[in-house]
């Protein structure tokens, strides 16, 4: 039997699915681990968590739940759900 037919395909969340005070968690959550280097200018917490449900709802960025792993992520873009 082959393995992959049993693996399930990550799945893009729509930002509207999630109640507002659950999309501000799972950002805050995914702004804490992502170690990105802002440059000189430091932004706050608020600040990085703003931006990114900007980039949500404006489709610059989706959520992605991944049923394999249980675990949910941030993506950029519109491209393919990895």
């Amino acid at each position: 039997m082959d393995s992959t037919a049993s693996q399930q395909e990550p799945v893009e969340v729509p930002v509207s699915a999630l109640a507002p005070e659950m999309l501000v968690a799972l950002v805050e959550s995914f702004v804490l681990r992502e170690g990105t280097d802002y440059g000189p200018q430091e932004f706050t917490l608020e600040q990085k968590v703003r931006e990114v449900i900007r980039q949500l709802e404006r489709r610059e960025a989706r959520i992605v739940f991944d049923p394999e792993t249980e675990s949910i992520t941030i993506l950029p873009g519109r491209g393919p759900v990895i």
